[in-house]
């Protein structure tokens, strides 16, 4: 509680009144008080007050004080007295008897003991009988007490709480900085003089600055400096605007004694001497007398400022009326002020009755907002006391006596609603006849039939309403809302506002109605806060009952209604909505009432802001000499923003990472806004060329410059290219463009905040970091965020180095760096950007009409989703189709887009200039062009122009012009003012900004350079005429692959002359991408130009300066999917190439020079490369490391130096990754190395066996410095601590034990398990040790005390457990399939995480903590949400137990190790597999990344480590492939094309002949994982996961039906013969049979009682067979549907079931290992085949039926005897299960397919494997057998994707194998490769290959070697290094080991 002043004040100096006061305050307290003896010590210090006023009023006649002294007394006895102080009591009721007041005259039941405190309270100030002192009349009656029922009520989501009122944003300066603002001066000051109390409630920066600050006098110094500085230039200040008197304001509450009265002073002077009214000082006064400190005003300065104020009034009377409503008020706001300050001895004749005076005649004015302020300018000046005696005051009163305001406002401060509110009702009951005036000036809208005729009434009764001559109720109730709505006590304003006694005064309603809009008007406040005061407003106005129905009262609510929602405060789009509600309010008068008012509009004084406008510089900048930015800023910003325009703007998705779905994609816009207010720095956007991130960055720039504020962050476009080196000072270069002055530059950079949206980094063809080289953010550098856009093509993979903030090393685990990846449009998109271009730009066609087209060009679909491409489409579409055309057919190319707009924009060009005023030379020159052909020379100069700007300045975009200067050079033959090169720059798409030229967008410039290289019109006009000639790279053309035989004569015709001057011929195109798709469609369309490309690299073979045009060539050509399969290549010549994902089966490349060519990837298996040139060539992948045993475990050293590797035999090998060479062999452990773990620090290596013993490793010596025993088992897990000083063993023994790592003692033996310990894991504090065990338990163990707490839970053994980033959290999984979640405080289970169906062997946070990985034995990891235990992937794909699931340091990625052999990259954000690493033979154990997160090393079974290569994984985006698994494969009848169906929900068609994809069918959401073709070939079918089967037309690629019965996933489908009928099987047990001709179903077959997996017709169509999981086969009539047979002998889920040839007998497979065969006549079984020993999966007829071939799980392929049943032949060379088996047409050769990733050709009648197929990227899923031409082919399709076509030679027994086409290639393949003499390969290099299956022995790199020698000699003898001393043992994978061992214990 605050007492105000009169507390402070001596007692014996206080008048009777104010003692009284002080003694009710005490009591008040007292009776609060929940403490007994506080409430005593209260209850004396009122007695003491009592005393003190009796003692006062000794000296006074007024009676009525010495009763009211009474009646507390008779309240303090009543007080002591329930307390049970009896004497106490009767003392006071003694006491208050001697003043005239007895206990008798009180209610006696309010003396009942058992009464509460609260009943004290109740107690009434008068007593009943108070007629001898006021007259009956003023005797307040029962009604006008306040009831229940007068409390307003108003909606509960109005101010429903208090809040915190606005506040100042403080940063706190640096020592001896620039400030930014005044108001951070105030703050600063007010810290420093303890002005905001508590310190506590400070945030930690403030408390930490104001503690050094405090020890700073220097610096407190200058800040008490520059606040006196800022008065004096106020005074200096010519104009004193609203911000300059905001401003020095804003100081005065912090200013000393002299500045105060110095400020004080210029305000008086300013508004005495000036001759208009000053309104701005006037403010600024009354703000400075409210924020005064007590002790610098006194009575004099009051009576000055208000002898003034009342001058001032008298001289502007009769003048402006709103001159006098601003004086009016700034009166009030003093006068509010002074009643605050409780100022005293006001002169009543010089000062009180002259003001008052002149207020009264206020009275009379027209205008009701002056009467209003007037009247409440009145009520303040009462409040304010003058220097009358009491005795003449109460003569002058008549007898009324009224409580003052003093009180109320200390009640307000104390936060005692309560007690204010019984204040008011005070001053209620103290008014005479108060309810009768307020009746008396009722005035409603009843009857008004407009505001003319009503308007007169409405003031007269405001003016009778509003008191001149008696205080009211009102105006404290409203200074008691100012406090409240200032300090944010909304709600209690809100209570206050529907509880006064004085609600429906309408005075009190007005002044309601002025805060509210005041509230709903200043921005300052939320958004919330501002509409729930609109929203009070409306409720006064609309609910009468509550509020009465003052006329006055509702026009002033409407008046503010209407200011708010026009003007400056039009935001509030919710007044304006309430307007439009109330016009509907009420009874006919209520509205027109309504339309009276708003007819007449609003008023003319504004509500009141409290934001001052900032045009002007500040005093405080001048007072520092700051440069004056803001102006230029602001002309800055208007031309931007009028740059900007009206342009189509569709707001970009994006996704997180290059290697991110497109599904996963979200608003970019969302994305940046968190990272401006984040703590990054760096935001990279990447996208495809035309992606929108240029104009995502211009209207990113608009929006920021839209909502910049002074000395706000400013946003800065620059455009990278147009800055000459923008890796040094590109902040300045950019602001110098603008004009910004070098002062005003190095203002920018000290004192204000950027953030940079640098576009265009690859067009700028840096490979700087911008941030780093710019030195942002450092001390005294540009302070700045960096939003950074680049193509995704131009980056390597390492380019996240080119942008993250920080130290190179330390950048992979930034924080301060964001990407993402902008995503093609979706269909939502593509469609509002057609209405959007069609609203701006008013095209031929409607919206329809292009979206029709989209939906028909099937091309087209693709390309619009880029875009700029949209745009080019959307520009030239019209062209290119002709009225009445196939849109179905039409195949429209990038590159087809690009020639249609560029012959469109030149075309438009010409007719512009046509129309153009030109000058004759102009006009002649035009037409000499025209002659010629105007498109075609605009054509000629985009091609010269592009090759120029590559030649001359390296492909630097912007091309900087002086006449003077460039007159003579290439830039004068493009941009001199010659007339004809001025029109075709006018008419080409090119750009000018001052001497600045640029094409307007970049992919057209590198279209150019490409059409430089290859324009089919050139080669067109050579040998055909105009009529032949099509569009120009149309479909029709007639160099396009698509026409007619008339090419190839044409390619023999045509003599194919190569040109030097050719772009391909001098620049390496190689990391150009933009430029490579231009011409790899180039390629695709015009075979002229494919060839010219082999032509290129035969050329090569012979003269070497073709090289770089071959590098080129076969660069664009492997881009363009071309395949070198047997291709002759032998010594050709290209250096730098890239060959990657290339397929060069068989080819010939002796002797070839392939120099640092890129082979990631790259397809060699059997080419010959005898003497080839490969040094510096990188293949993207490291040689394995080979072992002696099984390798348990390995690790990176913490610097990624080297590589530690635990074997089987207990060897520890030492591997530096510098080279992979052995650094140390280790031997020491006697058994299994069971864990291996670098320290911390990276100094010590801790290794764990299977013998129970630990060994400390010295990292650098490799010595064995401790032998840690103790164990008696098996070592399962070791750890160190976090700081790296202990380190803790689990152990079989049951126990864990902690050493100490400097000295190698047991510190502790923790004993509790009473089972295996399978982990163990220290807090991250290290306080605290978790455990792990077969026991089912974890145990939290403290480490100081050894105390245990055992949390219980899991119901099987527990084999992980790892802590949370925080520690608060634990998490265990294992044997019971579930990961628990545990307090680890309490102890209690806190979430259950269930999903896995089988052992969990792995668990891990992410480094990040939100994340927790689980690998698990049911072959799958799942990743969780940390916090809510959300399952947010399940990561599919290993085909057995998981072992192992790591992190990458980032977190982006994960690495998984399983028992099938792989090593599996998933990517965290999508959960897709990103790669397979396969190569290891045996189970993986481990896989760990390196610190760098570039490498994974995967620890394997087979005896070896593999190291990979993150990066690797950056393969060129492949679209004319599946993206995950092929199920099936089904050949066209014409055997000219196959379709494949794959997991990735799309259905391909393939051309056998070229392996081009000519159709993809999409449509199915899930797996498609059956596919026919109908027996006549013009039809498809499918079948999908998603519960559906579609049908296709094959040649358009549309879906015909969809059948949707089903309710599982649909697994295989079966045509019948005749085609006419189509059967499916389903996950939901049933066979559904369909009818092609209508597609309804005509016989749903159940009878199945689990999975129907496999149906087939019979070869006569009578029949179906079924199998299903409930080991049945069934055999069903196709003409009745029933069941004729079930064959039921099988006792496991059945496989596949197949009918012979004939149709006879149906073949079954099952999981009991076995084949039978059943007659389908009868149902009896024939024959069942044994000899599996696991399931048996494909099964397969032979032609003639004699035969059946199955294969099983256990890796063999069996031939069986029809007719007998005898096994003739088993087939075994597979390694793992079988997945597809295919007889030739003659029966004489299988064919299988396994998931050991070979497919093998067996000879069927000897067993013999005729071939080998393997270097396959993933499992074969299917394989189909195609007969074509002379050379039989088998197709195979795998798990990645990837469909392969193989030709077959016989080769008497053997088949040699050759690749046809390969639809991608993600692995490198380099079986039977011949390396004979190969020259330049490093020795890992040779190792990779060698270890990869390639022959032949390369060349030696003597000459290598003896340099490398000659410079290592001279180093040393130059710098004498001493010869080392460190012994290295070094052994190879083939040496045995020694006997003793290599290094022996330090101890030994």
């Amino acid at each position: 509680m605050v007492f105000g002043g009169i507390v402070a004040s001596p007692r014996s100096t206080l008048s009777s009144l104010q003692a009284l006061e002080l003694a009710s305050v005490y009591l008040e307290g007292a009776c609060k008080a929940k403490d007994v003896d506080i409430l005593l010590v209260l209850c004396h210090d009122t007695e003491v007050s009592l005393s003190q006023a009796k003692r006062s009023a000794k000296h006074t006649e007024d009676q009525l004080v010495r009763r009211q002294i009474g009646v507390v007394y008779i309240k303090l006895g009543k007080l002591l007295y329930n307390q049970g102080h009896h004497s106490e009591a009767q003392t006071s009721y003694k006491k208050a008897e001697k003043l005239g007041v007895h206990v008798q005259e009180f209610d006696q039941k309010s003396f009942d003991r058992d009464n509460t405190i609260d009943s004290i309270k109740d107690t009434p100030d008068t007593i009943v009988d108070t007629t001898d002192f006021v007259g009956s009349s003023q005797i307040p009656s029962q009604s006008h007490r306040r009831q229940k029922s007068d409390i307003a009520v108003v909606s509960q989501h109005i101010f429903p709480k208090n809040i915190r009122p606005p506040t100042i944003d403080f940063k706190p300066p640096e020592p001896d900085t620039r400030l930014n603002d005044t108001p951070q001066l105030a703050c600063c000051l007010a810290l420093l003089q303890s002005l905001y109390g508590n310190e506590d409630i400070l945030d930690l920066t403030t408390r930490t600055w104001l503690q050094v600050t405090r020890n700073e006098p220097d610096e407190q110094e200058r800040l008490k400096i520059l606040a006196t500085d800022v008065i004096r230039a106020f005074k200096r200040d010519e104009f004193k605007d609203a911000k300059a008197v905001t401003e020095v304001v804003y100081l005065a509450p912090v200013l000393a004694s002299n500045d105060f009265r110095y400020l004080l002073k210029e305000f008086c002077s300013g508004i005495d001497q000036s001759s208009l009214l000053d309104i701005h000082q006037l403010d600024g006064l009354a703000q400075l007398i409210q924020g005064a400190d007590p002790g610098y005003l006194d009575s004099d300065d009051l009576v000055k400022i208000l002898g003034l104020l009342s001058t001032r009034l008298r001289d502007t009377h009769e003048q402006s009326t709103n001159h006098l409503y601003e004086l009016t008020l700034a009166v009030s706001y003093v006068l509010d002020a002074m009643a605050d300050a409780n100022v005293k001895g006001l002169d009543r004749e010089t000062i009180h009755e002259p003001l008052a005076s002149y207020l009264d005649k206020l009275k009379g004015s027209s205008d009701s907002y002056l009467v209003y302020q007037a009247a409440y300018a009145y009520q303040a000046l009462m409040c304010v006391p003058d220097n009358e005696t009491l005795w003449q005051a109460t003569l002058r009163r008549t007898g009324k006596v009224v409580k003052g305001v003093s009180g109320l406002v200390s009640a307000v401060k104390g936060l005692d609603l309560n007690g204010f509110i019984d204040g008011l009702k005070g001053i209620q009951q103290g008014l005479a006849g108060a309810s009768e005036v307020v009746q008396l000036v009722k005035t409603t809208y009843e009857g008004v039939a407009s505001l003319a005729e009503g308007g007169q009434g409405f003031l007269e009764c405001l003016k009778e309403g509003l008191s001149f001559n008696r205080k009211c109720a009102w105006y404290p109730a409203l200074r008691g809302a100012d406090i409240l709505i200032q300090d944010g006590q909304l709600a209690d304003f809100r209570k206050l506002v529907c509880e006064a006694p004085c609600r429906r005064d309408p005075a009190f309603q007005w002044g309601v109605c002025q805060r509210l809009g005041d509230i709903a008007a200043n921005p300052t406040w939320d958004m919330e806060t501002r509409q729930g005061a609109i929203a009070f407003l409306g409720e006064m106005y609309q609910d009468d009952d509550e509020w009465g129905d003052q006329a006055n009262v509702k026009q002033w609510i409407l008046d503010i209604l209407m200011q708010l929602s026009s003007g400056p405060h039009g935001e509030i789009q919710s007044a304006e909505s309430l307007l439009q509600e109330l016009q509907t309010n009420g009874g006919a008068s209520k509205q027109t009432f309504y339309q009276s008012c708003r007819a007449r509009g609003s008023g003319l004084h504004p509500l009141k802001i409290t934001v001052a406008a900032t045009i002007s510089q500040s005093l405080l900048d001048r007072v520092q000499e700051r440069q004056d930015v803001e102006g230029q800023l602001r002309q800055l910003r208007r031309q931007r923003l009028k740059e900007r325009g009206r342009v189509v703007y569709i707001p970009p998705q994006a996704k997180a990472s290059l290697h991110t779905r497109d599904e996963a994609r979200f608003p970019l816009a969302e994305k940046v806004e968190e990272f401006l207010t984040s703590d990054q720095k760096v935001f990279l956007l990447l996208g495809d060329s035309g992606a929108g991130k240029s104009t995502f960055n211009r209207e990113l720039e608009c929006q920021l410059w839209q909502s910049y504020k002074k000395r706000g962050v400013i946003p800065l476009y620059i455009n990278l290219p147009a800055i000459e080196k923008p890796e040094h000072d590109m902040i300045a270069k950019q602001l110098r463009k603008s004009e910004f002055t070098e002062p005003q530059i190095r203002e920018l950079k000290l004192h204000r905040e950027f953030v940079l949206i640098c576009d265009g980094y690859d067009e700028s063809q840096q490979n700087h970091n911008l941030y780093t080289s710019n030195r942002l953010n450092e001390p005294g550098e540009w302070n700045a965020k960096m939003v950074i856009s680049c193509r995704s093509e131009y980056l390597g993979v390492d380019y996240r180095d080119r942008f993250q903030p920080g130290d190179r090393n330390q950048r992979s685990e930034s924080t301060l760096f964001q990407e993402a990846v902008i995503t093609p449009f979706s269909v939502d998109q593509v469609q509002d950007y057609i209405d959007q271009y069609v609203s701006v730009h008013r095209p031929l066609w409607e919206a329809d009409e292009y979206k029709g087209a989209l939906d028909l060009i099937p091309s087209l679909k693709e390309l619009v989703r880029n875009p700029f491409l949209m745009s080019l489409s959307l520009e030239v579409l019209p062209r290119m189709v002709d009225p009445g055309q196939d849109l179905t057919a039409t195949h429209i190319t990038r590159v087809a887009l690009y020639d249609q707009f560029i012959e469109h924009w030149l075309e438009r060009g010409k007719k512009r200039l046509g129309e153009k005023n030109l000058s004759p030379q102009a006009r002649a020159a035009f037409e000499s062009l025209s002659d010629e052909g105007f498109t075609q020379n605009g054509i000629d100069y985009l091609k010269r122009l592009s090759v120029a700007i590559y030649k001359e300045q390296g492909g630097q975009p912007i091309v900087r012009y002086s006449r003077y200067k460039d007159e003579s050079t290439w830039k004068a033959d493009f941009f001199s003012r010659e007339d004809e090169k001025q029109l075709l720059r006018e008419a080409c798409p090119l750009i000018r900004n001052g001497n600045q030229h640029r094409f307007i967008h970049r992919s057209l410039l590198e279209y150019g350079l490409a059409l430089a290289v290859f324009d089919p019109q050139d080669w067109g006009e050579r040998k055909f005429p105009e009529s032949v000639l099509a569009r120009r790279g149309s479909t029709s053309s007639s160099l396009s692959s698509d026409s007619d035989s008339s090419v190839d004569e044409t390619l023999d015709t045509i003599q194919r002359e190569l040109d030097v001057d050719s772009p391909l011929a001098w620049r390496s195109f190689v990391n150009e991408p933009s430029v490579l798709q231009f011409l790899e469609e180039r390629v695709q369309q015009e075979p002229l130009f494919k060839q010219q490309l082999f032509d290129y690299i035969e050329h090569s073979k012979t003269d070497k300066k073709w090289r770089k045009a071959a590098s080129n060539a076969i660069t664009i050509l492997i881009r363009a999917g071309v395949q070198f399969n047997g291709a002759d290549l032998r010594g050709i010549r290209v250096p730098k190439a890239d060959l990657s994902h290339g397929i060069f089966d068989s080819a010939q490349l002796q002797g070839a020079d392939l120099r640092q060519v890129n082979l990631r990837s790259v397809w060699l298996r059997k080419a010959n490369l005898t003497g080839a040139r490969l040094g510096g060539a990188q293949f993207g992948e490291l040689p394995y490391l080979q072992q002696e045993s099984e390798v348990s475990k390995s690790a990176f050293a913490p610097d990624g130096k080297s590589i530690a590797v635990g074997l089987d035999n207990g060897w520890i090998n030492v591997y530096s990754t510098f080279n992979w060479k052995t650094l140390w062999s280790l031997y020491g452990h006697k058994t299994m190395v069971s864990s291996i773990i670098y320290s911390p620090n990276g100094t010590l290596v801790a290794s764990g066996s299977e013998d129970g013993a630990m060994r400390l490793w010295n990292a650098e010596t490799w010595v064995c410095r401790h032998v840690l025993s103790g164990h008696d088992d098996y070592i399962e897990y070791i750890v160190y601590s976090r700081k790296g000083d202990q380190i803790a063993s689990a152990s079989r023994d049951t126990t864990v034990k902690l050493f100490d790592v400097e000295t190698g003692d047991c510190l502790r033996v923790l004993i509790g398990h009473t089972d295996w310990v399978l982990s163990v894991m220290y807090s991250p504090q290290d306080s605290q040790i978790a455990s792990s065990s077969e026991d089912w338990t974890v145990r939290l163990w403290d480490i100081e005390t050894g105390e245990c707490q055992i949390l219980e839970g899991h119901i099987s053994w527990v084999k992980r457990v790892v802590y949370s980033l925080q520690g608060d959290t634990i998490a265990s999984a294992g044997g019971d399939t579930c990961i628990r979640f545990w307090d680890v405080v309490t102890g209690d289970c806190r979430q259950v995480l269930t999903g896995h169906r089988d052992c969990i062997d792995f668990l891990a946070y992410s480094p990040n903590g939100e994340q927790i990985v689980s690998a698990a034995r049911d072959y799958t990891i799942r990743l969780w949400d940390a916090e809510t235990g959300v399952c947010l992937h399940t990561l599919r794909g290993h085909g057995n137990w998981v072992l192992s699931a790591s992190y990458s340091p980032s977190g982006d990625l994960i690495a998984s190790a399983s028992f099938d052999k792989t090593v599996r990259l998933w990517n965290v954000e999508t959960g897709l597999c990103r790669q397979t690493l396969a190569g290891h033979s045996q189970a993986v154990r481990h896989a760990v990344f390196s610190p760098k997160g570039d490498q994974i090393a995967s620890s394997s079974d087979d005896k070896t480590v593999r190291l990979w290569d993150v990066g690797a994984a950056t393969s060129r985006h492949v679209t004319n492939s599946h993206s995950d698994t092929v199920w099936r494969i089904h050949r066209s009848p014409n055997e000219n094309q196959i379709a494949t169906c794959s997991d990735d929900t799309t259905v391909r068609i393939w051309d056998l002949e070229t392996g081009e994809c000519v159709r993809t069918l999409r449509g199915h959401t899930k797996a498609v994982y059956s596919i026919l073709y109908s027996p006549q070939g013009d039809q498809i079918a499918t079948g999908s996961w998603d519960n559906t089967v579609r049908l296709w037309n094959p040649e358009l690629g549309v879906c015909l039906r969809i059948l949707t019965d089903h309710n599982g996933e649909v697994n295989l489908i079966s045509y019948s013969p005749q085609g006419d009928l189509l059967a499916s099987s389903s996950d939901d047990w049933t066979v559904r049979i369909w009818e092609m001709s209508s597609g309804g179903c005509r016989y749903t077959l159940e009878g199945h009682t689990d999975v129907v997996n496999s149906v087939v017709f019979s070869p006569n169509g009578n029949q179906i067979a079924s199998s299903s999981w409930d080991g049945t086969v069934r055999l069903w009539n196709i003409e009745t549907g029933d069941c004729s047979w079930v064959l039921d002998e099988h006792s496991a889920r059945i496989r596949r079931v197949v009918y012979s040839p004939q149709g006879d007998y149906v073949a079954s497979s099952s999981d009991d290992n076995m084949v039978r065969i059943w007659d389908t006549a009868t149902g009896t079984c024939r024959h069942t085949l044994t000899g599996h020993t696991d399931w048996v999966v494909p099964i397969v007829y032979s032609p003639s039926g004699d035969k059946v071939a199955s294969g099983g799980k256990d890796s063999t392929v069996r031939i069986w005897d029809a007719e007998t049943g005898a096994c003739l032949q088993t087939m075994v060379g597979h390694s793992k299960e079988m997945d597809s088996l295919v007889y030739s047409p003659q029966g004489d050769v299988v064919v299988s397919a396994s998931d050991d990733r070979t497919v093998r050709l067996w000879n069927v009648a000897t067993g013999q494997c005729r071939a080998v197929i393997q270097d396959f990227p993933d499992c074969v899923k299917d394989t189909v057998w195609i007969e074509t031409g002379d050379v039989p082919c088998i197709v195979t399709g795998c798990q990645d994707g990837s469909v392969w076509m193989w030709e077959l030679m016989d080769d008497e027994d053997l088949y040699n194998v050759r690749l046809r086409w390969s639809s991608m290639n993600n692995g490198l393949a380099v079986t039977d490769a011949g390396i004979q003499d190969v020259q330049g390969l490093s020795q890992l290099n040779k190792q990779l290959l060698k270890q990869r299956g390639a022959i032949g022995e390369p060349a030696h790199r003597l000459r290598d070697a003896s340099r490398r020698l000659t410079s290592m000699a001279s180093m040393v003898s130059k710098f004498k290094l001493p010869p080392q001393n460190k012994v290295e043992v070094v052994v190879s994978p083939t040496d045995s080991r020694p006997e003793q061992p290599v290094n022996q214990d330090a101890d030994a």
